[in-house]
């Protein structure tokens, strides 16, 4: 959206960087020359006639492709265009290749600690090291990104459902390190506005795809507070608090909420093939 300063720059580099099957810009209800200098490059565009969302666009991109492959790079000029090669050369063996930014080359401090906490929480849920859960730069398999089209939200965090989707459903996935830049304009991501959504984003990831990993740690240290505080009670004061029969009541609930919450995130991804 409204990237016309960068976008005929990374168009005509991705276009000497390789010979591409085809190259795909999707505006997203742009009011610049974004769709014109986009065309002008050599790209085929595809117009949104209003501003959905990231996730839309990247969705109307993964439905448009032809190609048995498809590599996603943002158009804001961070990601460089030569490194595309380095990406896609890994896919095959792989069938999700994610551009790994250096932490040092993401943004504003605010923004590295966010995702330093994503990367802990992501690497926690799938028991495996993600370097970079956010990361826009990354290359797929067409196939396997469309049997998770369904899950992609319209704003923000396409790029965390897809890797953690990946991983869940039992998909090779590599990180490959790559130098990000700072980007050409303004960012359009707002702390005060999307952090709200951002805390969502970490809601989402924790039920949709390991929400026990989450409730059982809470449930459990609940009950052992609960018992610990009542066998204090029992043995100084000779009877049970009310305090410790909540916590223990809590540590069922949400015990029980996080086995429900386990099989909801089952359901989500039966009928895979």
């Amino acid at each position: 959206m409204n990237e016309a300063d960068a976008i005929a720059s990374i168009v005509s580099q991705l276009r000497a960087a390789a010979t591409w099957r085809e190259i795909i810009v999707v505006d997203d209800g742009s009011v610049d020359e974004t769709a014109a200098r986009a065309r002008e490059a050599g790209a085929c565009v595809v117009r949104h006639p209003y501003n959905k969302g990231n996730g839309a666009a990247v969705k109307s991109g993964i439905r448009r492709a032809s190609g048995d492959f498809v590599l996603i790079i943002d158009a804001d000029g961070q990601h460089p265009p030569e490194d595309a090669q380095r990406i896609v050369a890994r896919l095959g063996e792989y069938d999700l290749v994610i551009g790994s930014r250096a932490a040092t080359t993401q943004a504003t401090t605010a923004r590295r600690a966010g995702n330093a906490i994503l990367n802990r929480l992501a690497s926690y849920l799938t028991s495996r090291p993600i370097p970079d859960l956010t990361s826009g730069f990354r290359g797929a398999r067409t196939e396997c990104l469309r049997e998770f089209v369904h899950l992609l939200p319209n704003g923000f965090s396409t790029p965390t459902t897809t890797t953690l989707a990946f991983i869940k459903a039992g998909y090779n996935v590599t990180f490959e390190p790559i130098q990000a830049r700072a980007r050409i304009g303004k960012s359009k991501i707002r702390l005060a506005r999307d952090g709200g959504k951002f805390l969502v984003i970490i809601l989402k990831i924790v039920t949709l795809f390991s929400p026990l990993r989450v409730f059982l740690p809470i449930s459990l240290a609940s009950f052992a507070v609960g018992t610990g505080y009542a066998a204090w009670t029992v043995a100084t004061q000779s009877h049970v608090t009310n305090s410790s029969v909540l916590l223990i009541m809590l540590a069922v609930i949400v015990f029980l909420v996080g086995l429900v919450s386990e099989q909801i995130s089952a359901l989500r991804f039966e009928g895979r093939q």
